[in-house]
């Protein structure tokens, strides 16, 4: 018994751990807001055959909502263990098989297949400069950026919604 309590907590030492390190290194990790999932989908204008790409994506909830048209591909990428097993356990459940989730640093992924690409960590100074050149490296011209609640201060946004002051602003950028 003793040595099954021990375990226990090295593993929540491990997930401690993983929060921490996924926090300094992003932002700390905030759920996008459910009711703003049909504005984020309506700014992003999916088309078939698109790849969507979810940047931290937390508890993969933008993700999952984006999955729910079939003809759409969609990527989140997860740096913190927690979260993805819990991104795994809705991948488990997505009958459409076109829910991808990765364990990964966002930085080590190749985003050059991307259309749309959301993110809601820009506000980081450091995250801000670092993923914006990764972002003119790596996306094609025409390619959409979504940011959630923070603006992208390198950039001019093509859309901004917020239809009223209590809203959570949504950047649309092209490249």
């Amino acid at each position: 018994m003793p040595m099954v309590i021990s375990l226990i907590k090295i593993i929540i030492w491990l997930i401690l751990l993983t929060l921490a390190i996924t926090a300094l290194s992003l932002a700390p990790w905030v759920p996008t807001k459910r009711k703003d999932l049909e504005r984020i989908k309506k700014i992003a204008n999916l088309k078939d055959g698109d790849v969507f790409y979810d940047l931290g994506c937390g508890d993969g909830r933008v993700t999952s909502y984006i999955s729910k048209n079939p003809k759409i591909t969609t990527v989140g990428i997860e740096l913190a263990i927690p979260f993805y097993f819990i991104c795994k356990l809705r991948e488990l459940f997505n009958t459409e098989g076109n829910l991808n989730f990765k364990l990964k640093s966002l930085f080590q992924e190749d985003l050059s297949d991307a259309n749309i690409v959301y993110i809601f960590a820009a506000n980081s100074k450091k995250m801000s400069g670092k993923l914006v050149e990764k972002l003119e490296r790596e996306l094609k011209p025409g390619t959409k950026v979504i940011s959630y609640a923070f603006p992208i201060k390198e950039w001019s946004p093509k859309k901004i919604d917020q239809t009223n002051k209590k809203d959570i602003a949504i950047y649309l950028y092209e490249k």
